[in-house]
């Protein structure tokens, strides 16, 4: 991790320091950083910010579950209202050192999800909070209970179907 890739929100963890039973980490984001966040991502707001994380070592490296929690503020793409919803990911991730990955993936690119990277015998979980809360993001968010269902009553006059229509009598 260089100063330039790290973002907003950095919690580095010390892959030599975790036990070898394992080891459980909470990442909470502050206020700036949830400030800092929501101005990245376009959001109005984001409110909250956590994961829950268990750290195991593995045969590659370090195996990381958990879940990322977030309460943000959106804009709904029809109206155009901010409204609050809640999101929650579920993570499943390995990292591993640089020289620990194989050179080329298997054949079947489909089935290859290839480790993230441990930097200077790290791992920063805050990054990976915020990567899987954009993984959360919908990208055409609606409000709930809204629905686009626009007709251009100039589209029904001009319809191949029009004039059956008529013969049926419904308009």
């Amino acid at each position: 991790m260089t100063p330039e890739t790290v973002g907003p929100l950095s919690r580095l963890i010390d892959v030599m320091k975790i036990p070898p039973r394992g080891q459980e980490v909470h990442v909470e984001a502050t206020a700036e950083e949830c400030a800092a966040l929501a101005q990245d991502f376009g959001l109005p707001r984001i409110q909250a910010l956590s994961g829950d994380y268990q750290l195991k070592a593995s045969a590659k490296g370090i195996h990381v579950t958990g879940v990322v929690k977030a309460s943000i503020t959106q804009i709904c793409v029809t109206t155009l209202d901010p409204f609050d919803s809640t999101i929650e990911e579920e993570v499943e991730v390995d990292f591993a050192e640089a020289s620990g990955m194989p050179a080329e993936p298997p054949t079947d690119i489909n089935e290859y999800e290839p480790p993230d990277e441990i930097v200077n015998g790290q791992i920063d979980l805050g990054a990976l909070t915020a990567e899987f809360l954009a993984l959360g993001l919908d990208p055409y968010p609606r409000k709930p209970g809204v629905d686009f269902n626009y007709r251009d009553p100039a589209d029904e006059k001009d319809s191949p179907f029009a004039a059956l229509n008529k013969l049926k009598g419904d308009k």
